[in-house]
């Protein structure tokens, strides 16, 4: 029976529960984003300099945190690191780490193909008018860079709240595993529970990243006008 396995989400403290498990996820996504930013701005600007011994060393560390998956990642940290050099890291520490990672190499890569849309004349006419170098960057390229990053930063931003389901995987309680355990829980007295709660699981995950997508429409409105 359909109204017998939504019940379930409002049985005892359920609902609640999924909306502390929420904000896991989303605490860890938004620490990892706000990290990712600002490291991804430094390591994209330091792709685009001309010393061949950096770009090299910055495009390998970017591949290979591209090519690893996440969960290898997860595990590397939360359990290698540990293991090898007697490191305690929680599952959410661990998580912030990885995602960082994963995060500013996206996003320095993101920088660096803005910052080559630039024209080059940019950058010789604040050099015209007498601005160094770090100028330049504050007052011409950066705000040049900081629209055309809007959309993919945006979009990188719902990936990662939506790939930290996996931090599962290492013991985090979030909201995918706080469905587990309440399906789990309730799987003799609401058998049919699972569509519901992960169909909860689904709207929670749409709610979390909706408000991102609308503020980066609104974001694009507000830079055109």
């Amino acid at each position: 029976m359909p109204e017998l396995g939504i019940r379930v989400l409002f049985m005892g403290n359920n609902l609640q529960r999924l909306f502390t498990g929420l904000w896991v996820t989303v605490r860890i996504s938004l620490i990892a984003v706000l990290l990712s930013m600002v490291f991804g701005t430094f390591l994209g600007l330091a792709m685009t300099v001309r010393n061949p011994l950096v770009r090299v060393t910055l495009r390998i560390y970017l591949e290979f945190i591209r090519i690893m998956p996440q969960l290898v990642l997860l595990f590397l940290v939360y359990f290698g690191l540990s293991k090898a050099f007697g490191i305690n890291l929680s599952g959410e520490v661990s998580a912030v780490l990885v995602f960082t990672l994963w995060g500013s190499a996206e996003m320095g890569d993101l920088v660096r193909g803005a910052s080559n849309c630039v024209p080059k004349h940019q950058y010789e006419s604040g050099a015209a008018i007498g601005l160094n170098r770090g100028q330049v960057y504050r007052y011409i390229i950066l705000p040049q860079i900081l629209r055309r990053l809007v959309p993919p930063a945006m979009n990188l931003t719902t990936r990662m709240i939506k790939t930290t389901s996996l931090v599962v995987m290492i013991g985090v309680v979030e909201v995918l595993k706080v469905a587990q355990q309440i399906i789990e829980g309730n799987r003799y007295t609401v058998p049919d529970s699972a569509l519901w709660v992960y169909g909860a699981v689904l709207l929670l995950y749409f709610l979390a990243c909706w408000p991102v997508s609308l503020f980066a429409r609104h974001l694009e409105k507000v830079w055109k006008n």
